[in-house]
């Protein structure tokens, strides 16, 4: 017999249970979470038969996610019939993310360095094997931008803000092959580091000179210099602050010539407290 998931966890009778051990089939708040993501990724809406091919569920089973969705106002159904995130989602997500004490204080200092090299500007935390953007501020308008968004992720070993974390994480050449494990490191460019020997390498100079660059490792034509932020912790970075810009146009030594003065910008928040 096939059970589903009730409020508390425990199973009941119905059709929409795992079929056995291992099985990926989602259950309970498992569905209406994939359900939730799914929307996420069509700000312009999806109607619900794509949703019930990418989800992997039943159609009726989809149908109910997103009546328990648009109840509680997370979802909304548009006059095409098509589904999107709810007015309610993106009020509680912006107003979260507002409140966060970083990207309040760190917005400043990301506006004046977009503005002094006309590129991108970024703050970003490390989570495992990946970086998380908490902060961004494009350059003024007229120039060609980055696609980067706030929340979205890339991966730490071929960025500059991923590697100058993994520098004060990883400390020995055992610790980098531990990190990676027997996951391959994604190799976006030819100019990634994808071995443990040259990751280990990279950063053990990032923690001797400070800061971490990306060689256009993570996007061809697209370089980047971060430094350390001090936010919330005494003892370590709390994430990074970063330019990042098109190689034509500001190349990695241009940056590099700046270092003193993107310094200068960050303050009290780019050095460890005494």
């Amino acid at each position: 017999m096939e059970h589903t998931q009730t409020h508390d966890g425990a199973a009941v009778p119905g059709e929409d249970s795992p079929t056995g051990p291992g099985s990926s089939r989602l259950v309970g708040s498992d569905r209406v979470l994939a359900v939730l993501r799914e929307l996420a990724r069509h700000p312009d809406g999806v109607g619900l038969e794509e949703l019930t091919r990418t989800v992997g569920s039943p159609k009726p089973t989809v149908h109910r996610a997103l009546g328990a969705l648009r109840r509680a106002g997370l979802a909304d159904q548009d006059t095409r019939g098509h589904y999107l995130l709810g007015d309610e989602f993106v009020r509680m997500a912006f107003a979260h993310h507002e409140a966060r004490p970083e990207p309040v204080r760190l917005r400043p200092l990301l506006g004046a360095l977009a503005a002094r090299f006309g590129e991108t500007a970024h703050y970003a935390i490390l989570d495992g094997r990946e970086v998380v953007y908490r902060a961004k501020v494009d350059p003024p308008s007229g120039a060609v931008r980055l696609t980067s968004t706030v929340g979205g992720r890339n991966p730490a070993h071929a960025t500059a803000v991923g590697k100058l974390l993994l520098a004060h994480q990883l400390d020995t050449a055992g610790d980098v092959r531990e990190w990676i494990g027997d996951t391959p490191l994604e190799r976006r460019t030819p100019r990634a580091l994808c071995t443990a020997a040259d990751l280990y390498r990279d950063l053990r100079a990032c923690r001797a000179r400070g800061y971490a660059v990306d060689d256009q490792e993570n996007e061809a034509g697209v370089n980047c210099l971060a430094l350390p932020v001090y936010a919330t912790s005494p003892t370590a970075p709390s994430g990074a602050v970063s330019v990042s810009a098109l190689a034509y146009r500001t190349p990695l030594p241009t940056l590099l010539d700046a270092l003193d003065e993107i310094r200068a910008v960050l303050g009290p928040l780019g050095e460890p407290p005494r």
